[in-house]
């Protein structure tokens, strides 16, 4: 395969789930400030931005709902915001055309399409709605319709790494908005996660259980120890052999998930914060010795912040 078909098929699958996560981190705050009057928006959304490394404002003016919108949300000129993320898997998808299948490409085209007639309305949380229905819509045609080769270890590669990132993000922002911020009840939820999470300890259990339901299950698709292993697992396919680059990347990936999955809970839980962020800066240096060892003649393609 040439190398920049993998990169495209890499960053289809980053990009996507990008703008599924980001909807459903934006999601929880969002209906947070709606709902709870003795919400600090200015610190939720400080929280946001600081969350998912953009620049942070001074400590005047104040920062709205409005503003996190516009910048991480609303941005079509931005990979790391919900519609730059759609646009930008957009153009990956039409590079590498020749190996994605038809019905892959018209759902990632037609979400483009759609893409401006769901931003004009400005109903967050129906926008955020319809982002995580089409990015589940282009999920599952990839689960049907790719053959389990080269094409779908790139895509699922970027999907994993970035989906391990994005949901230490979303764990974090727990931790550092203190009160204001989602119980863990509600970020079960925004992971799609509920509903396992109560068939996994037969109802509600404890803040403890949900926080190592979220980290290290390693049945359920959206916990960071199933993404970090789901990525290592396509590293294996990818180079047997276990060549320079592509054994950095699995040892990195593969410290980062023990490190979780042999860790104490109490532990975790803790210094959730400082754990999230050891986790973001394996999956951007993953995704680093990716480039190197697969893309070496591509520019780099992270979005702003991507190095924490």
């Amino acid at each position: 395969m040439l190398s920049r078909i993998a990169e495209s098929l890499f960053w289809i699958g980053r990009y996507v789930e990008r703008a599924d996560d980001t909807a459903r981190l934006l999601d929880v705050h969002v209906q947070i400030l709606l709902e709870d009057p003795w919400a600090e928006e200015d610190l939720v959304c400080r929280t946001l931005l600081s969350v998912m490394d953009r620049a942070v404002p001074d400590p005047e003016p104040l920062v709205g709902r409005d503003q996190v919108l516009e910048v991480l949300a609303f941005d079509r000129t931005s990979p790391s915001a919900i519609a730059g993320a759609l646009v930008s898997a957009r153009e990956n998808a039409r590079r590498a055309r020749e190996v994605i299948s038809t019905e892959l490409w018209e759902a990632i085209n037609a979400t483009w399409t759609q893409l401006p007639a769901h931003m004009s309305s400005r109903r967050p949380h129906e926008f955020f709605r319809w982002v995580i229905e089409r990015a589940s819509l282009v999920t599952g045609i990839t689960a049907q319709s790719l053959s389990r080769d080269d094409t779908w270890n790139f895509l699922i590669l970027g999907r994993s790494i970035e989906r391990a990132d994005m949901i230490a993000r979303l764990l974090a922002t727990r931790a550092l908005a203190g009160a204001t911020g989602p119980d863990w009840g509600t970020l079960l939820r925004s992971s799609g996660a509920y509903e396992a999470y109560l068939r996994r300890y037969r109802g509600f259990g404890s803040e403890d259980s949900a926080a190592e339901f979220l980290l290290t299950d390693r049945q359920f698709p959206r916990s960071v120890v199933h993404a970090l292993g789901q990525a290592h697992t396509c590293l294996d396919a990818l180079d047997p052999a276990g060549e320079h680059g592509a054994d950095d990347a699995r040892r990195t990936l593969g410290h980062a998930r023990t490190t979780l999955e042999y860790g104490l809970l109490p532990d975790l839980v803790e210094n959730l914060p400082a754990h999230m962020v050891t986790v973001q800066r394996a999956c951007a240096r993953a995704s680093e010795l990716v480039r190197l060892r697969y893309f070496p003649s591509g520019a780099l393609t992270q979005w702003t912040g991507g190095v924490v």
